[in-house]
């Protein structure tokens, strides 16, 4: 692999498991030096020293909620003060949450929604600026395949994935001829911790569907690299998410539900 990335610093959230190590992975297999940021502060500097002894960059590890209130204010303050510039940025933090809407509690909800939408604007928001005023930089969203249909049992978190899928697609139209991009990739179900934190047992279709993590990591790095748009991995995922567009609402909620073990 070309070490096209050298001189350059990624920004990975959400990289103490599952697709975040393998963003960091990838990124760092082409030579970008790298911030790493996730709650489980034993984890990261665990990943942190695996993934600078094995591709010999920089890895700069902040522990901290990227969903509490004014965290990335004060992610981009630390930085800042280390004079640490953000390159490539990498939106990876999330969870979802599996049931029927009412009978989720509210606060777990309103902390999903608070990571998932909120904090990923406001940390792009922070560090698409001062991309574009340098005239350079890649951003890379994670949203799902939830968000192309209404999802019974994931209710919130496919309308905050399908949040996710629109404002990437309006910015990265905002941002040509800036030297900036920002890429969305829509994973269908993947083999991380997703399923365990949501509180779901893998339905037969999702265990027929799952992808590896660092397949799908690899495609969305380079599709941002790219500077692509959108990408949905996994053939069976791209047909899926291209024909629910097709197809009335209500047929591809019941259609979800089911997929889902909903029904």
């Amino acid at each position: 692999m070309k070490k096209n990335l050298q001189g350059r610093t990624a920004l990975v959230t959400g990289a103490s498991s599952g697709l975040g190590i393998d963003f960091a992975n990838e990124l760092a297999a082409r030579g970008a030096d790298l911030v790493i940021v996730a709650r489980r502060e034993d984890r990261l500097r665990d990943v942190a020293d695996d993934i600078a002894e094995r591709h010999g960059v920089n890895v700069h590890a902040e522990s901290m909620d990227v969903g509490d209130a004014n965290a990335a204010d004060r992610l981009k303050a630390r930085l800042d003060e280390q004079g640490i510039t953000i390159d490539l940025l990498v939106n990876n933090a999330g969870f979802g949450l599996h049931g029927h809407f009412l009978e989720i509690e509210p606060e777990s909800e309103q902390a999903m929604l608070d990571l998932d939408i909120q904090s990923l604007t406001r940390m792009t928001r922070l560090f698409a600026q001062g991309m574009k005023e340098r005239g350079w930089g890649r951003i890379l969203q994670v949203s799902s395949i939830g968000a192309y249909q209404p999802s019974p049992t994931y209710a919130a978190y496919g309308a905050a994935k399908s949040y996710v899928l629109m404002y990437s697609h309006a910015l990265n139209c905002e941002l040509r001829g800036s030297g900036v991009s920002s890429t969305v990739i829509s994973p269908g179900i993947t083999r991380t911790e997703f399923l365990e934190v949501a509180g779901q047992s893998p339905t037969l279709y999702q265990r027929v569907m799952m992808m590896e993590s660092e397949e799908v990591a690899r495609i969305g790095i380079r599709a941002m690299l790219r500077r692509r748009a959108e990408v949905v991995p996994g053939w069976g995922n791209a047909i899926t998410a291209f024909f629910t567009r097709l197809m009335p609402r209500t047929w591809t909620a019941a259609m979800t539900y089911r997929l889902m073990g909903g029904a």
